[in-house]
């Protein structure tokens, strides 16, 4: 399986945990190590399921996939390997796999063929895959500029895929602040990256 970036919408692991986890899938592979299994499972699960419900699956066929996509990270541990992708992004290349193969399974399912999640993607160029790496060191770099309650409201919204009225409840922020901290966030992100990111 070749690793490419992160599918659009699947969050990515923070830069300290990138090798930690590599290590997890290591001993995952060569030891069929659980208690790295199940810091993985408990890392990974709710993140792989939060994506599968915006990518438009249900609550119980998302928690269904999310449960196959940890199966497959035990089964298939020694596929990983960390000079091509990230931990993340290997989960979540296995993520869009399974939720493809569930809306070609499905009977009911009524899907245009055309649609650009039903195709796999064309190999990425190794340019292409430097300067993926060059702009995720420069968001990471970027997010580190934040204060800490914007990243966190970034976070919440875009890893854990939690609405902004979710938030509000969840942080007792009123929703008008949280909606607009994103914004100000995103704002000092784009003059952080400047216009060619």
């Amino acid at each position: 399986m070749r690793q490419t970036a992160v599918p659009h919408g699947a969050p990515a692991a923070d830069a300290p945990d990138r090798e930690r986890f590599a290590d997890l899938m290591a001993a995952i592979a060569t030891r069929q190590d659980r208690e790295a299994f199940a810091e993985l499972f408990a890392y990974y699960a709710p993140r792989v399921k939060a994506y599968m419900l915006r990518l438009g699956a249900g609550a119980a066929l998302a928690e269904e996939l999310a449960q196959e996509v940890m199966i497959t990270v035990w089964r298939k541990a020694a596929l990983f390997d960390r000079k091509q992708a990230s931990v993340s992004t290997w989960i979540f290349r296995v993520a869009r796999n399974r939720r493809i193969d569930a809306a070609r399974r499905a009977k009911h399912a009524n899907f245009d063929q055309e649609d650009p999640i039903l195709h796999p993607e064309a190999a990425e160029a190794p340019d292409d895959a430097v300067s993926a790496g060059q702009r995720e060191r420069q968001v990471r770099a970027a997010l580190t500029t934040l204060p800490a309650e914007q990243v966190d409201l970034l976070k919440q919204a875009f890893y854990d895929g939690l609405s902004h009225r979710d938030i509000a409840e969840k942080t007792g922020i009123p929703l008008g602040t949280v909606k607009s901290r994103i914004r100000l966030a995103f704002a000092r992100l784009r003059t952080a990256l400047g216009p060619d990111i």
